[in-house]
C-alpha cells in the first residue's frame, strides 16, 4: 500500500476521533452540586442561593430579552412559579447572554422586560457568565431543577421547559413533571431533554 492510500484511509479516522472527542466534551450535569448563585436581581437586590435554605428545591430557567423562542414562555414561567413556590420550589430566571454583543440584554432592558412581562419571579443578570457556564446552559430557554440532597443543591433535571413553544396546551410539561415527581418522592421519568432556542455564546 502506497503512502497516498494510507493517507486516504487515515483522514476519515482522524475526523472520526475528532467527532468522538467533541461529543465527549458535552458531559451530563445530572447529579452535579451547585454551590453558589449570587447575582443582581432586576429589583436591585443581590439574590443569593443562601436565601433558599427553607426550600425543597428550585427551578432555574436561563432566558433572555431578545430571543423569539424565549418570548413564548413568560406566562408559563409565572404559572410554574405560582404553582410550585407555595410547595417549596420557587423559580428563578437567569440571563447569561453577552450584553456587549447583544445590546437588548443590558440590565436596564432586563428590568423593562420583567415589568412588561409581569415576571413574578427573580430575573437575575449573569454578567460574567459564570453561573451559565457552571450549569452548562446552552440555549434560551434552558431549564434545570435543583434539589436539596443532604444539605447540598443537586441538579436533577436539565433541558427544555416543555416540547411545544407555540402551543402550550399541546405541550408535554417536562419541567413541571420533574418537580411533581420529586415532591411525590417518585423516580424521575426523564432527567434530560434537549434544550432549544437561541444559543448562549460564552466569552473566552
Amino acid at each position: 500500500m502506497n503512502s497516498r492510500s494510507i493517507l486516504i484511509l487515515f483522514i476519515p479516522l482522524l475526523f472520526g476521533l475528532s467527532s468522538f472527542k467533541e461529543k465527549e466534551v458535552k458531559k451530563s450535569v445530572i447529579g452535579k452540586s451547585i454551590s453558589k448563585i449570587e447575582l443582581l436581581n432586576v429589583d436591585g437586590s443581590m439574590y443569593n442561593i443562601d436565601s433558599l435554605k427553607g426550600a425543597k428545591g428550585f427551578m432555574v430557567v436561563f432566558t433572555c430579552n431578545h430571543c423569539p423562542f424565549a418570548k413564548l414562555y413568560p406566562e408559563r414561567l409565572n404559572t410554574l412559579h405560582r404553582k410550585f413556590e407555595k410547595l417549596g420550589v420557587p423559580l428563578i430566571a437567569i440571563n447569561s447572554m453577552d450584553s456587549i454583543v447583544y445590546e437588548e440584554e443590558t440590565f436596564s432592558l432586563m428590568r423593562s422586560k420583567s415589568a412588561e412581562s409581569k415576571f413574578e419571579f427573580a430575573y437575575l443578570q449573569d454578567g460574567q457568565q459564570l453561573v451559565g457556564k457552571e450549569f452548562g446552559a446552552e440555549h434560551t430557554p434552558h431549564a434545570f431543577v435543583i434539589w436539596k440532597v443532604e444539605n447540598k443543591w443537586v441538579i436533577k433535571y436539565s433541558g427544555a421547559i416543555d416540547n411545544n413553544g407555540e402551543h402550550p396546551a399541546l405541550a408535554t410539561p417536562y419541567l413541571a413533571n420533574v418537580v411533581s415527581e420529586l415532591l411525590d418522592n417518585k423516580t424521575i421519568t426523564l432527567q434530560e431533554t434537549e434544550s432549544f432556542g437561541c444559543r448562549i455564546f460564552y466569552r473566552k
